[in-house]
């Protein structure tokens, strides 16, 4: 009998279920094409697209690659992008950081211009599973491949990132609240190529804060809380609030952000903003690592530790 996977989409771990002894953890057959530039790999992608073929673009490989061995994806191609120059920088560019879909997170993590310009993304690079992982996964794929409990959305949220793409009708810029659809899921075209993501560079003053709870180190995070605020006339503004681990994509906290605003920066009105952000989650994901009611109860925990980290440096 043929291995039967069951993926449930309302979880961010995959569940399998095995009716064989025969998975073997070897990807399904495909072909494997390494373009020269990116007109070539867009060129690609259209024709398998109109030709009705599964073809996947890969990058790092380090979220791609267990899908594949596991069956979970079985593309028709896979098109490697490693061969293509100019998809590896990291530069500022008249106050905004621009990052190349294909530097990896390790340099992202060693750069003095996200550390020193913009730390709130330097910190969530640093949780990102291991330093090997790191080491080989690139910016730009964390930011295509969508995982759920990946830091990195929750992040673009609370900056208002952009991301651009580059497809058959040239180049576009897609904000972070439109570019993240659901579960593993972009609003990129199925011939469009994410080349670059882009964040301001963070006002001095800001307060920041990144969290997260996984089992281990390095694992997926079960819930996690990433935020910015500054305070001004000793009150808190411009409050920007984000989930990840909780539901198909990272989402911003609406009533959190609004039950801070305008508050003075003391534990009490904390509380009150993290209660809100988490009371407000609709149907946190359940699965067999943790009950939704329990990563609701880890955003509230979270966000108010983050709350009070933020003010600190906002101070």
């Amino acid at each position: 009998m043929k291995s039967q996977l069951e993926f449930r989409a309302n979880s961010a771990h995959l569940l399998l279920t095995l009716t064989d002894s025969e998975f073997t953890m070897k990807p399904a057959p495909f072909d494997y094409l390494t373009p020269q530039t990116l007109g070539e790999a867009v060129a690609l992608l259209e024709r398998f697209d109109n030709e009705g073929e599964d073809a996947k673009i890969i990058a790092g490989g380090q979220s791609l690659m267990p899908m594949l061995a596991m069956r979970i994806a079985r593309p028709k191609v896979l098109i490697d992008l490693r061969r293509i120059a100019g998809l590896d920088y990291i530069r500022e560019e008249a106050g905004v950081i621009a990052i190349g879909a294909m530097a990896s997170k390790r340099s992202a993590e060693e750069s003095d211009l996200i550390r020193n310009s913009q730390p709130l993304f330097h910190a969530a690079t640093s949780l990102v599973g291991h330093r090997q992982i790191r080491n080989r996964g690139s910016v730009g794929g964390s930011f295509a491949h969508s995982d759920p409990a990946s830091e990195y959305p929750a992040v673009a949220l609370v900056l208002d990132m952009q991301m651009k793409a580059v497809g058959p009708g040239g180049e576009r810029l897609i904000p972070a609240d439109e570019f993240f659809v659901t579960y593993m899921t972009t609003s990129l075209e199925a011939s469009e190529i994410l080349t670059e993501v882009r964040m301001p560079v963070l006002p001095a003053g800001t307060g920041w804060a990144i969290q997260e709870f996984a089992r281990r180190n390095g694992d997926l995070a079960l819930a996690g809380v990433a935020l910015s605020l500054r305070i001004e006339g000793g009150v808190c503004r411009q409050v920007r609030m984000a989930a990840f681990g909780v539901n198909p994509t990272a989402v911003r906290l609406p009533a959190g952000e609004a039950a801070l605003e305008g508050q003075a920066p003391d534990a009490a009105a904390f509380a009150r903003a993290a209660a809100a952000a988490a009371a407000a989650l609709e149907e946190p994901m359940s699965c067999i690592h943790a009950p939704g009611e329990y990563r609701r109860h880890l955003v509230k925990t979270l966000a108010e530790r983050c709350l009070v980290e933020a003010a600190g440096r906002a101070r």
